[in-house]
């Protein structure tokens, strides 16, 4: 291998930062240059919304490493507002814009990476896309811009456009500073990446803290003070942030003939090189390859970056590196929620034609009778064949980011249920229960797949409900009298075995009780006695929670004499 005498990164932040401090630690000598075209060259971009509640005290505290900090902890030189407007790949040079003085110039390179990251979507379809009240978020000055418009003109009411990380971000922290703020996703659901039974507990909580929050109507145009949707409803809207997504930027790689892949991101082999061996490409613009599907994904998150930036410079010195591809695991507060997921949902299993199956289970973060304890809602996906974990997905107002770290790092090593039941996991009342969350979903789990129960998913149950099914409330009386599903029967599971008569054999019995545990008991007792039967997943706790923001935001019908989210 020849020596490297200059390696050139483009853009800077968690990709091309990574890639200049990592080259940097295997080699002393060789020349390492970051050109980023805006003012700085290495900061938070996920701690961006944090500013505008000034959870983030200042703009300052954004910015991780100043260029005289590069240079003078790594020798790196960082240029800010240079912006690289050609790349000449025969000729290994680049053309760089002094975006101050206008003046270009060019530099050679032996190694090139590319880390131009992505481009918040602005779709100039949007009537009035362009107005001087119309904000993204990309970085340091962007936040800036939002917060300052807002302060200074004592905005009111904000209108934040798309129910991904981002704008959910921006819209609690503006929600903490007093402003009135309307969440607007055109799906159905806000937060994709969850199954829609899943995202209904979270945008009850955002109702629940005095967002107006609208799905399935997306934005039509933007006018001075308001925002039409796609229904003609109008939003008040001093100020409007758009984060519906993003698109890698790849105009400087397409204009040198580097590839791009599929998806629209930089085409990039297992050791993230382009189609010109001296040239490679990290972080958000890149394609990359999905673990459990085979297939190119776009992933644009931080964690997966850094890795990519490390891999990168490994393999400019022969360090081997195996890239198996991504999962896609991420974490987000919601007010009062912790809310994470890994791996494959629902919806993209059934997408790409995955014979899958999932359990929704409800246990405690610990003990019951410890102060503190709370419920913790976890979806568990996988594929019926063969048992494996193919994701998972948990929300609680306790920690369950643990649950999905531990999943994450199941399914890297190809674990099945069987795998997740015999996990030896720490135990400590005032930490978990004996049985942790994750050992009971795969308990669940393997009872369907073996065929000890049959289920029904929660967003199956209305329709029951609507038909007529027979659906046997199992819990306490004070329990059913606190709330119930509209015509369900009570028999409490401590009267059962003295009541059996009043349950019909000649229909299909459909049983619930808080959180599915009590019902699965009573499901095993009366499959043995033969009747016809289903464990309702979720019970009445899911039920409520998956019933109540449409319940409140379309006036339909409500299917439970009172909601239980206890």
């Amino acid at each position: 291998m020849s020596k490297i005498k200059k390696v050139l990164i483009v853009g800077g932040v968690a990709g091309g930062a990574t890639v200049a401090a990592r080259v940097r630690r295997l080699d002393e000598e060789v020349e390492i240059t970051m050109f980023e075209r805006g003012p700085h060259v290495s900061f938070s971009n996920c701690a961006l919304p944090f500013y505008l509640s000034r959870k983030v005290p200042s703009s300052e505290s954004l910015v991780m490493m100043t260029p005289e900090k590069f240079k003078n902890t790594h020798n790196i030189n960082a240029k800010v507002n240079q912006e690289v407007i050609k790349i000449m790949p025969n000729e290994k040079k680049i053309l760089v814009k002094d975006l101050i003085t206008g003046k270009e110039y060019s530099e050679s390179y032996d190694k090139l990476v590319l880390s131009p990251g992505a481009s918040p979507i602005m779709p100039k379809s949007i009537k009035g896309i362009d107005k001087k009240h119309v904000f993204s978020v990309k970085n340091v000055v962007d936040i800036v811009k939002i917060d300052n418009y807002i302060r200074e003109n004592k905005i009111k009411n904000v209108a934040v456009i798309g129910g991904g990380f981002i704008g959910i971000e921006v819209m609690e922290n503006l929600k903490e500073i007093g402003v009135h703020v309307t969440l607007v996703e055109g799906s159905s659901h806000i937060m994709r990446f969850l199954d829609q039974d899943m995202a209904q507990i979270v945008q009850k909580e955002i109702l629940d803290h005095g967002v107006d929050l609208i799905v399935n109507d997306p934005i039509l145009s933007i006018e001075d003070d308001s925002v039409t949707l796609k229904s003609g409803k109008k939003i008040t809207a001093g100020a409007v942030i758009m984060a519906i997504g993003v698109r890698p930027e790849t105009k400087l790689a397409v204009d040198a003939g580097i590839e791009l892949g599929v998806t629209g991101g930089i085409k990039v082999d297992k050791n993230y090189r382009t189609n010109f061996k001296d040239i490679y490409a990290v972080g958000d613009a890149i394609e990359v390859e999905s673990l459990l599907l085979g297939k190119p994904t776009i992933l644009t998150m931080a964690g997966p970056a850094q890795r990519e930036a490390r891999a990168v410079a490994d393999h400019m010195y022969g360090i081997n590196t195996q890239n198996k591809g991504v999962l896609g695991s991420g974490s987000i507060q919601v007010f009062d929620l912790n809310i994470a997921s890994t791996g494959l949902n629902a919806r993209v299993c059934e997408e790409n034609g995955i014979d899958y199956d999932f359990v929704y289970t409800i246990p405690f973060n610990r003990v019951g009778l410890i102060p503190g304890a709370s419920p913790i809602h976890l979806k568990l996906i996988f594929e019926v064949k063969t048992k494996k974990v193919l994701g998972v997905q948990a929300i609680s107002k306790a920690d369950c980011i643990k649950h999905v770290d531990i999943v994450a790092t199941l399914i890297k090593m190809g674990g099945t249920l069987e795998d997740l039941r015999e996990l030896e996991l720490c135990y400590s009342p005032t930490y978990s229960t004996a049985r942790s969350a994750l050992n009971l979903a795969a308990l669940v789990a393997l009872n369907v797949v073996n065929g000890d129960v049959r289920q029904v998913k929660i967003s199956d149950v209305r329709k029951l409900v609507e038909s007529g099914a027979f659906i046997l409330d199992v819990r306490e009386k004070h329990e059913y009298d606190a709330g119930h599903i509209l015509g369900s029967v009570n028999i409490p599971t401590s009267v059962l075995r003295d009541r059996l008569d009043e349950i019909p054999r000649d229909k299909t019995i459909y049983l619930h009780c808080r959180s599915s545990q009590r019902s699965y008991n009573v499901a095993r007792i009366l499959s043995q006695r033969g009747y016809d039967v289903y464990n309702i997943s979720g019970s009445f706790l899911g039920f409520s929670l998956n019933q109540y923001f449409e319940d409140v935001t379309t006036g339909r019908k409500k299917l439970v004499s009172e909601y239980n989210f206890k």
